[in-house]
């Protein structure tokens, strides 16, 4: 009776337990999959909401300032009268955002915003990460808000305005630099803005060795038009003597693939886009290039087809 009780508390055979090991597996195989597309919805979500309040954060800017819309770059001027070195469409929006505390002053600012290398003060340089301003479906970004190459250094943003509707009008500036401006109000946009495109997704750091230099430095400021593309504040480039036409959205790339002027995403599947009246838009890959042209034209005319 007693070998009989000891031989029936015999342990797992090696077979046995490889099977045990191999169901594991399985079920892990399944179950990832569907953890990854949780936490994408749930990313894609967090996205979404991030447009949403850039464009109430616009509306809030135009009835603030005789409704305006924000510059693509324009200066500020301190209480001193001096003009202020910079301050592109994500700067003016700060305080809108709730970001208001981060200081705006030359001699006290976490952020440098400068005509040409940004990000520095007294030499050191210095990140920001504006949780507002980052997909978190966008691995190009470090965490610190910094490039993906360059994670302790200058902020970028992986959302990108609509340069043809913030940065119409270039005002010469006494020191050969430039302003832009928009020569739109809210109201008196030709196509309406459920119509038009205001802020799309694009990589913050472009990792693609052909256009490696065109992260969205959103602190970051050229001298005129012809630096736009080195500081890269917009998602598309209209006809123009640089830039050429706009790129065609790019669908399931990454960043080593991504091209600096078309719109691309971490999501893959979609592009999220803000139209500027305050509506996030999931743009699929089923879109053409003649509604995208539209979308992002505010005085075309023409319909959004497939949008």
């Amino acid at each position: 009776m007693i070998l009989r009780f000891f031989r029936g508390k015999r342990g797992f055979t090696l077979i046995e337990l490889l099977v045990v090991i191999a169901i594991i597996a399985v079920l892990v195989g399944m179950l990832l999959p569907a953890v990854q597309k949780v936490r994408e919805a749930a990313n894609k979500s967090t996205c979404g909401n991030n447009l949403k309040q850039m464009g109430i954060a616009i509306h809030n800017y135009a009835g603030t300032y005789q409704d305006k819309l924000p510059p693509g770059m324009a200066a500020f001027t301190t209480n001193g009268g001096a003009d202020y070195p910079g301050g592109d469409f994500h700067f003016h929006l700060l305080p809108f955002i709730e970001q208001g505390n981060i200081p705006i002053t030359l001699a006290n600012s976490n952020i440098y915003y400068s005509w040409g290398a940004a990000g520095s003060i007294n030499g050191t340089t210095t990140s920001m990460a504006v949780k507002t301003y980052r997909c978190p479906s966008d691995a190009s970004i470090s965490p610190a808000g910094g490039r993906g190459n360059d994670p302790s250094g200058w902020p970028v943003t992986g959302y990108m305005r609509n340069y043809l509707l913030f940065d119409t009008t270039a005002v010469r500036r006494p020191d050969g630099h430039n302003w832009t401006v928009s020569k739109y109000n809210v109201a008196n946009i030709p196509d309406g803005t459920a119509n038009t495109a205001a802020v799309v997704e694009r990589y913050g750091d472009i990792q693609n060795p052909s256009y490696a230099q065109y992260s969205g430095l959103w602190t970051h400021h050229g001298q005129d038009r012809a630096h736009w593309g080195y500081s890269q504040w917009a998602p598309v480039y209209g006809p123009s003597p640089w830039w050429g036409t706009p790129g065609a959205p790019q669908f399931n790339v990454n960043p080593t693939q991504a091209y600096y002027n078309s719109a691309n995403s971490g999501h893959k599947a979609v592009i999220q886009v803000l139209m500027m009246d305050g509506s996030v838009k999931s743009v699929a890959s089923n879109v053409s290039q003649n509604t995208w042209n539209n979308a992002i034209n505010p005085e075309d005319g023409n319909p959004l087809t497939n949008w």
